[in-house]
């Protein structure tokens, strides 16, 4: 069977799409809702980030900690917000080379907004076979299609949560 290389889950929120985006294009909020991503290192940009901002995002798996260098691709208020991974490592992201895009589309729906996240593997020079081991090891026996479907849930969940409440107060 072929490697899935793309995986994306939506969520409606009831608050505007321009309200949605300002959350999501702050990349060092993210560890707010996510449950791998701890936001991002002292000294990256706040804010709503914009094409070209780079940032370091801290991510964590169990007690295995490491960092990312990130991109960014679109920014499009109320309609869209990406970002590419091109570097990883432990203490800083030295390990340069293709891993992951993260996208996020707003899109009007009723009063509120549908907001789909996808993440999209990169690691396309990757041989299938290899890929399916590292992805095991990494994730305690998941392919990172089944895991990062699974983190997107609760992103998404979390998003919805903290916003709604945002917005009710």
């Amino acid at each position: 069977m072929a490697r899935v290389l793309s995986v994306s889950d939506s969520i409606v929120i009831d608050v505007s799409p321009d309200a949605a985006y300002r959350a999501v294009s702050d990349p060092g909020a993210m560890g707010r809702w996510s449950p791998e991503n701890l936001g991002t290192t002292p000294g990256s940009a706040a804010g709503p980030a914009e094409v070209g901002t780079s940032f370091v995002g801290r991510n964590k798996r169990g007690r295995f900690r490491w960092v990312t260098r990130c991109t960014v691709t679109a920014a499009e208020p109320g309609r869209r917000f990406a970002f590419r991974v091109h570097a990883i490592g432990v203490g800083r992201p030295r390990l340069r080379g293709p891993i992951a895009t993260w996208e996020y589309r707003f899109e009007p729906e009723g009063e509120g907004t549908r907001v789909t996240e996808t993440w999209t593997d990169d690691r396309r020079t990757w041989p299938d076979f290899v890929a399916g081991v590292f992805d095991r090891i990494v994730t305690s026996g998941s392919t990172f299609p089944d895991f990062q479907t699974r983190n997107i849930r609760r992103t998404l969940a979390n998003l919805k949560r903290e916003l709604e409440r945002q917005h009710a107060a």
